[in-house]
């Protein structure tokens, strides 16, 4: 499904989308299970978590200089692939399938100002961007696609699993209408009411479509 909204502006809205995205497959009624669609970041978690492996480019590619930059982008598209086809070579070697991605936790120990760029040629960084750990996150979203909000908008959630999203600002009783009816809550801005209010502020609006129902769902 598409996604429109431009600004996530606080943590518990981040978690909200994260798992909006994650849930398309089942929405979408292409898998039943999230683990049977190969084309997520979800499933490449899972999978390498099993400790699978898929071949990296990443190390087949030589470096060039700034010159060799700057001369390529005079060269047609055609020559610049035959040019990127002889400077490779075939290493063969493996990574663990969700290496080409960003860790799905943030750590607590490192400002979030703080570069945290990945040094291996794997990916651009190494900052997670979820104030919740990755088995956490993997029961909740399993919880989620199974349990489609009732009539009255509310399910319960298990203790453990409740205690965890408290801690990231949202309200339990509401994950499961929040994150299937997400296009109820959020356009153009993802996030609890007073940091919607505030964001609206800023641009000056009076306030983001979603930002009164969205009050029921967030600490």
């Amino acid at each position: 499904g598409r996604f429109k909204a431009q600004r996530i502006v606080d943590d518990a809205g981040l978690l909200a989308c994260a798992m909006y995205v994650d849930l398309n497959p089942i929405r979408a009624a292409m898998a039943e299970a999230l683990e049977d669609y190969r084309h997520t970041s979800f499933y490449d978690r899972i999978e390498a978590e099993k400790g699978r492996q898929i071949p990296s480019a990443a190390f087949d590619l030589v470096p060039i200089s700034h010159e060799e930059s700057v001369a390529q982008r005079s060269k047609s598209l055609a020559e610049q692939r035959e040019d990127l086809k002889a400077k490779k070579k075939a290493t063969g070697k493996r990574v663990l399938q969700d290496s080409w991605l960003a860790p799905l936790s943030l750590d607590a120990e490192v400002q979030s100002s703080d570069p945290q760029v990945h040094r291996e040629g794997l990916r651009a960084s190494n900052k997670g961007f979820l104030r919740i750990d990755w088995s956490s996150y993997k029961k909740l979203l399993a919880w989620v696609a199974e349990n489609k909000p009732l009539a009255s908008g509310t399910v319960a959630l298990p203790k453990p699993l409740s205690d965890a999203l408290i801690a990231c600002g949202v309200v339990p009783e509401m994950l499961s209408d929040l994150v299937w009816n997400f296009k109820k809550y959020f356009s153009r801005c993802v996030g609890g009411s007073e940091s919607m209010s505030s964001d609206a502020e800023r641009i000056g609006r009076r306030w983001h479509r979603g930002q009164r129902s969205a009050a029921a769902c967030f600490n």
